[in-house]
């Protein structure tokens, strides 16, 4: 098992939670995608002014009694996210986090957490701090996501999930655990949202399809011929 270095860990969490923080923010901005560039760089100051004040002052101090560190993929899709902004993008952009990433993570966040309490008692998180299989996976897990940005396939995610690799292969960040660079609660918690609002999205969507009278089926000319009909009309030749 390899630590890091504790001042690298502090200035990880510092950093981590100050772009987490300012990507929260942004997104519940009303018109978030209509944001001036001075606004998102007041954003992202304030939000890192706040992390940066000493003890319990600090947001970061609350923030990670509740949550721990960020995950490097969570923080890699904050960083998208503002740059998504930075960019002026729309509402009509890919989800950062599509529907089966989201069910992916959201089981394998609930089999982690389970083991981890000792409701399973199997061992998987605790495999993370592992000395060969850890840093194996990481590779390939690497080596997939430098797959599909040069195939120009979920290029953001790719490099979110590139970017927590690097961290945990280089400085084993945020805590020496590979399960920790990957996901973290607030990221398992995200896709919990949003599994349960494609679900709602879903349910709404029967509801109105079973609420709307089918309009009645008519058959038109194609389908008479096709049928061996021959179309009415008063003129005989």
């Amino acid at each position: 098992m390899i630590l890091p270095e504790l001042s690298w860990q502090f200035l990880y969490g510092r950093m981590a939670w100050a772009l987490v923080l300012a990507a929260l923010v942004v997104g519940s901005w009303p018109g978030a995608w209509r944001l001036p560039r001075r606004v998102l760089v007041a954003i992202v100051a304030a939000c890192g002014v706040l992390v940066a004040l000493p003890g319990e002052a600090s947001g970061a101090w609350h923030l990670s009694l509740a949550f721990q560190y960020p995950s490097g993929l969570l923080l890699g899709l904050a960083v998208c996210a503002l740059l998504r902004r930075w960019r002026g993008g729309t509402t009509v952009d890919a989800p950062l986090l599509p529907l089966r990433a989201a069910a992916f993570i959201a089981l394998v966040g609930a089999v982690l957490y389970l083991d981890a309490f000792g409701l399973l008692s199997r061992g998987y998180y605790y495999a993370g701090f592992g000395p060969n299989a850890a840093p194996l996976v990481a590779v390939l897990l690497a080596a997939g996501c430098a797959f599909a940005i040069a195939t120009g396939r979920a290029r953001e995610q790719g490099a979110a999930l590139l970017g927590a690799c690097a961290l945990f292969s280089l400085a084993r960040l945020p805590s020496g655990n590979l399960w920790d660079a990957v996901l973290d609660p607030l990221l398992w918690a995200w896709a919990l949202g949003t599994l349960l609002v494609a679900a709602v999205r879903r349910l709404r969507r029967a509801r109105r399809s079973l609420l709307q009278p089918e309009a009645p089926v008519t058959a038109s000319e194609p389908a008479l011929h096709a049928l061996g009909a021959e179309p009415f009309s008063p003129i005989k030749e």
